[in-house]
């Protein structure tokens, strides 16, 4: 009897693990900033430093000099995309002129080599950087 006991406890005892690992697995981040954990959501500024750095090979005096920059635009995105009373589209309207600015200031840290690379990586898909900010029409819903 202690034998099917203990069979039972350990069955319910797994299949209370599985349940609590998929609640876990699918439960939606509360924290405001991006990242793996939270897909979805705006990258944060050292995630976007990181994947900058990479593509462009940033010195580290260049990231330095760029982290303040994406800092702010950031902010700034983070302000906006928390408006409720914009629709997608104002914000996306509000934004562009702060990325345009932002990216301005940071090719002129840039040396040639690395603004020919930022303009390939910029010419493909790159989701890593902007996470559904791309201005971009989402597909309907069904």
């Amino acid at each position: 009897m202690n034998w099917i006991r203990s069979l039972a406890v350990a069955t319910l005892l797994i299949f209370a693990l599985a349940v609590l690992a998929q609640q876990t697995a699918t439960k939606p981040s509360t924290s405001s900033e991006g990242g793996a954990e939270n897909a979805g959501a705006m990258p944060t500024v050292e995630e976007q430093l990181q994947v900058f750095a990479e593509k462009v090979d940033l010195t580290a005096s260049q990231r330095a000099k760029v982290r303040p920059i994406l800092q702010k635009l950031h902010d700034a995105t983070k302000k906006l995309m928390q408006d409720e009373r914009l629709s997608r589209e104002e914000r996306l309207a509000k934004v562009r002129p702060q990325r345009k600015q932002a990216d301005k200031k940071i090719r002129a840290l840039l040396n040639d080599d690395q603004k020919k690379k930022l303009d390939q990586y910029l010419a493909g898909p790159h989701g890593e950087m902007h996470d559904g900010l791309s201005g971009a029409t989402p597909p309907p819903q069904r």
